[in-house]
């Protein structure tokens, strides 16, 4: 099977230019199951039923989130009543969606996690990531998943790094998501597992994370806390494509995007 792992969406802009890209890359790359992150797929933060229709008909399989996932609150039913939307599974006392699902595609099942870093993210107090991987592999292979996918939304690098080293072997592919750049060392770990740090956002390319990025530098340099508002302009599309053997569940290449 190939994967495409599309980066954090940011904003109305980011989803039009998703609809843009999308089509041609999965029939130009045989692409068989897509996940988007669109956590920020909503103008101001967050996702909404209508950012998360928009992705679904770009043609996301899995919509993984983050940080701001549940920052709206009209998605809140949708998350449960949706399986295909995803938020970090360790939030600790989180009543609302979940962080693990299963897609059935006929010829292969793919189970997908998703899961919030600790480091520099303390607001979310969130439970420890490598404790809620390893049950969550167990729930996978119990349901029969042919490949385990895993979505680490973290802000450090290096917690990124100890997981997915970690986790190599017991899971097909793992991305990191949450600082919106793209990192370039897409590899496959020695356990034969698909690993890239970061695979960067989709959204305005001259931003700060598809804030404008004026706004952000007056608020590190002046301590102005002026609302955030999305970039417009060129944008840019970050992806990595991962080709997993479903009767091993390992990946057998990967390949970064950036367009």
């Amino acid at each position: 099977m190939r994967l495409l792992a599309v980066g954090d969406v940011c904003g109305s802009v980011g989803c039009r230019y998703v609809q843009k890209i999308l089509p041609t890359l999965k029939k130009d790359k045989n692409i068989d199951a897509i996940i988007i992150n669109g956590e920020n797929s909503a103008d101001g933060n967050g996702i909404t039923p209508f950012s998360a229709d928009y992705l679904t008909a770009c043609g996301a399989d899995v919509i993984t989130g983050g940080n701001h996932s549940l920052r709206r609150n009209e998605v809140f039913s949708y998350l449960d009543e949706k399986d295909y939307i995803l938020r970090p599974d360790n939030l600790p006392d989180c009543q609302v969606g979940k962080g693990y699902c299963l897609v059935d595609f006929g010829s292969f099942k793919m189970a997908v996690i998703n899961l919030s870093g600790r480091i520099y993210l303390d607001k979310l107090n969130a439970d420890n990531p490598f404790l809620a991987a390893d049950k969550l592999i167990e729930k996978a292979n119990q349901d029969g998943a042919d490949a385990i996918i895993v979505d680490f939304h973290a802000e450090a690098t290096s917690e990124k790094r100890a997981l997915g080293l970690y986790l190599d072997g017991k899971v097909s592919a793992f991305f990191g998501t949450h600082t919106h750049i793209q990192t370039a060392d897409e590899q496959i770990l020695p356990n034969k597992t698909g690993y890239i740090t970061d695979i960067g956002m989709t959204g305005p390319k001259n931003s700060v994370l598809g804030v404008k990025s004026e706004i952000i530098i007056n608020r590190l340099k002046d301590n102005d806390f002026s609302k955030f508002e999305l970039a417009q302009g060129e944008c840019i599309f970050n992806a990595c494509i991962f080709d997993i053997d479903i009767k091993s569940g390992k990946t057998v290449n990967i390949e970064r995007i950036y367009i």
